[in-house]
C-alpha cells in the first residue's frame, strides 16, 4: 500500500536538483541519495499515482452508460484548450530524475527492480499520451530549464512505441514474479504490454497505418507467456463469482493483479455507491443496446427473439447470461449486506437499466465513505486482449479460445464460444451501423464481433469503452440515440415482480396516489414512439462525431507557442496559431 511520506521526497529532489553552489546540509540530496533498496522503493512509490483512481475507472460514461450529463468527447464539444491535465510532463521528469541517479543504488539487484518500476510507469506514461494525442516527444532524460530539448517538436508515434516497448520488456524481465497487488511485478508488466500492443496494433489495423501486424504479435505474445505462466485464475466462488469480485472491501488476489488501494483508516475513501444509489450523481443507466447483446443462457443471441426490443423489462432479462443480473438490477436482486429486493430505481439511473458492479453494502452509503479497492489489472482482461489478437492477426484457433475467453463464459455458466460456428453466422446485430461494429471484415469476422460482446460484457464499467471506441474506429456510435427500457405506454410497472409497483407513468396530471412508487411522465422519460416505446436520454442533444480528427485530442495553444510550433497541432484541430 502506497504511503503518502514518500511524494515529500519529489518535492525535495525537485528543489535539490536546482543549480545550487554547495548541497543544502538540512536537505535531502540526489547526490547522496538512492544508495540502498528502501531509499530507491521510498522515492518510486509515487509513480503509483498515475494509475486511475476509482472514481476514473467506475464513472465511465460513453455510449453504453450514460447519465445525466454527456462528455465533450460524446457530444462533440472539444475545443483547442490553451492548457490541458493530460499534456503535464511533470510526471515524466519525476520518472526520468529517478532514472538518471539510480545509478548510485549499491544493491544491484534493487537497482534493477526499481528501475523496472520506474520503466514500467514511463511506459505506461507515454502509453496514455500516445492514445491521447498520437506522436508526442520522447524524452529519456531529466531535463533542465536551460535545456533546448524543451522546445523541440513531436516524435513520431512509431518511435515513441518502440521506446515503450524497449521499457516493458526491461519491467518484465526484471520486477519480481511474486504476486503482490498493491505493487507492480511481472505479472503487471506483462499485462500491461498486452494491453498496450493490443491498442496500438488494432488502431493502426482500423486507422490505416503501418506496422499493425507487430504490435499485434507483440501483444498476443505477452498474453500467452501470461496465460501459461503467471499464477492467477478466473475467480469462480460463491453464486455470484462476477459481482462479488468488484464489491470486495479487499481485492481477491486468484484473478486481481494490481488494485489501488483504498482504506477509511488512512484516509482514501470514494463515492462508488453514492454514483449508483444518489439522485444527484449522475444516475447513470446501461443503454438498451449493451443489455440487448448479452446472450441468452444457453449461449443463443436474444436479438434473434421475435419483438426483443419491445419486451417488458421482467421478460427482457429472464434466462440471459447471469453477468447481466450481476451487472443491473434485475428481478431478486439484493444488494450486499441486505435481504430486500431492490427494483430499478428510476431516481437514480436515466435508462432504468439499474448499475450495480461495485456497489457494496449500506454501511458506505453516506458521502465519499466507500473504501474497496479498485481493480487497475485483472486476468479476464489478458484472456480477452489474447483472443482479440488471435483473431485480429488471424491465428486464432478454438484452442486459443478455450485458454482464454471461454474460462470468463465458464465462470458464469455460460456455454462456450465456438470459433468456426461463430465465424459461419455473425451477429447481424452487432455488424449493424446503428447497433454494432460495421468496420469488421474478413474471415474471422464473427468472432472478432463476438470477442467484442464479450469484451463489452465482462469489461464493462472498468475504464476501456471509450478507448476501445477509439482503437476500433467506433467513434460513431456517439451519435446514435441512447435508449433505455421499453414502456408500452403509460400505467404502474413492478419492475421486478414482487407484486409492488416500482413505477408510475403519466400523462398530463400527477396522479395523486402512488405508494413507493417513483413517478415519471412521459414528457420526462422522452418515449421514443410519443406516448409508448424506449425511455430516450438526450435526445435533445444533437451529437457530431468527426472522423477527420476526433479520435485525438488537440494539443494545448500554450505549449504551440512555447515551442514557437515545433509543436505541431493535431490534424483537422484549428487553434488559430501559425509560425514564420
Amino acid at each position: 500500500m502506497i504511503r503518502t511520506a514518500s511524494f515529500a521526497l519529489c518535492s525535495l529532489f525537485l528543489l535539490a536538483s536546482c543549480d545550487l553552489t554547495r548541497d543544502p546540509k538540512d536537505r535531502l540530496s540526489p547526490e547522496t541519495y538512492f544508495k540502498s533498496a528502501e531509499e530507491c522503493r521510498l522515492y518510486t512509490n509515487q509513480f503509483y499515482t498515475l494509475l486511475p483512481g476509482a472514481a476514473s475507472v467506475y464513472g465511465e460514461g460513453e455510449d453504453y452508460i450514460i447519465g445525466t450529463g454527456l462528455s465533450a468527447e460524446v457530444m462533440g464539444t472539444r475545443i483547442v484548450p490553451s492548457t490541458a491535465g493530460t499534456w503535464s510532463w511533470t510526471a515524466l521528469r519525476n520518472i526520468n530524475f529517478y532514472l538518471d541517479h539510480s545509478n548510485q543504488c549499491t544493491d544491484d539487484l534493487a537497482r534493477a527492480r526499481y528501475d523496472g518500476v520506474a520503466r514500467f510507469f514511463r511506459a505506461y506514461f507515454y502509453f496514455e499520451k500516445v492514445k491521447r494525442y498520437g506522436d508526442v516527444p520522447w524524452v529519456a532524460t531529466a531535463l533542465d530549464a536551460a535545456d533546448p530539448s524543451l522546445y523541440r517538436g513531436r516524435d513520431a508515434r512509431a518511435v515513441v512505441m518502440g521506446h515503450i516497448l524497449e521499457d516493458i520488456d526491461f519491467a518484465i524481465d526484471n520486477l519480481p514474479a511474486e504476486v503482490s497487488v498493491f505493487t507492480v511485478n511481472r505479472w503487471t508488466a506483462l499485462a500491461l504490454k498486452s494491453r498496450i500492443f493490443l491498442f496500438e496494433g488494432t488502431f493502426r489495423k482500423y486507422h490505416g497505418q503501418d506496422g499493425w501486424e507487430d504490435c499485434l504479435t507483440e501483444a498476443r505474445n505477452a498474453s500467452r507467456i501470461f496465460l501459461d505462466s503467471a499464477p492467477y485464475t478466473i475467480y469462480k466462488e460463491g453464486t455470484t463469482p462476477y459481482l462479488d469480485l468488484f464489491n470486495k472491501l479487499e481485492s481477491d488476489r486468484s484473478e486481481i493483479v494490481l488494485s489501488r488501494s483504498y482504506a477509511a483508516a488512512i484516509g482514501l475513501t470514494h463515492d462508488c455507491n453514492g454514483k449508483y444509489l444518489s439522485a444527484s450523481m449522475g444516475r447513470p443507466g446501461l443503454t438498451k443496446d449493451i443489455v440487448n447483446s448479452y446472450l441468452m443462457i444457453d449461449g443463443t443471441r436474444f436479438t434473434d427473439l421475435a419483438n426483443f426490443d419491445k419486451m417488458l423489462f421482467t421478460d427482457e432479462v429472464q434466462d440471459r447470461d447471469p453477468r447481466l443480473a450481476q451487472t443491473i438490477r434485475t428481478p431478486g436482486y439484493c444488494r450486499k449486506g441486505t435481504t430486500d429486493q431492490a427494483a430499478p430505481d428510476f431516481n437514480a439511473t436515466t435508462t432504468g437499466y439499474h448499475l450495480v458492479k461495485y456497489v457494496a453494502e449500506p454501511d458506505y452509503d453516506s458521502y465519499n465513505i466507500s473504501e474497496q479497492d479498485m481493480p487497475i489489472f485483472r486476468k479476464a482482461e489478458v484472456c480477452l486482449n489474447y483472443a482479440e489478437a488471435c483473431a485480429e492477426l488471424g491465428t486464432l484457433t478454438q484452442d486459443d479460445l478455450n485458454i482464454s475467453l471461454n474460462l470468463l463464459r465458464d465462470r458464469v455458466g455460460m456455454p462456450a464460444l465456438d470459433m468456426a460456428t461463430a465465424n459461419a453466422d455473425p451477429d447481424p446485430y452487432l455488424d449493424a451501423p446503428q447497433t454494432g461494429y460495421p468496420g469488421v471484415t474478413g474471415t474471422n469476422k464473427g468472432v472478432i464481433l463476438e470477442i467484442r460482446r464479450e469484451r463489452t460484457i465482462e469489461l464493462l464499467n472498468e475504464g476501456f469503452r471509450y478507448w476501445d471506441l477509439m482503437r476500433w474506429k467506433a467513434g460513431k456510435r456517439f451519435e446514435r440515440p441512447f435508449y433505455g427500457m421499453y414502456f408500452p405506454g403509460v400505467g404502474a410497472y413492478d419492475l421486478n415482480g414482487d407484486g409492488v409497483n416500482d413505477l408510475v407513468i403519466y400523462e398530463g396530471t400527477m396522479p395523486s396516489s402512488t405508494g413507493t412508487a417513483v413517478v415519471k411522465s412521459i414528457e420526462e422519460l422522452a418515449l421514443s414512439e410519443g406516448t409508448s416505446g424506449k425511455v430516450t436520454v438526450h435526445s435533445d442533444i444533437e451529437r457530431v462525431w468527426d472522423e477527420e480528427k476526433d479520435y485525438l485530442y488537440p494539443v494545448p495553444t500554450e505549449d504551440r507557442v512555447l515551442t514557437q510550433g515545433k509543436i505541431t497541432q493535431n490534424p483537422g484541430w484549428k487553434d488559430g496559431l501559425s509560425f514564420d
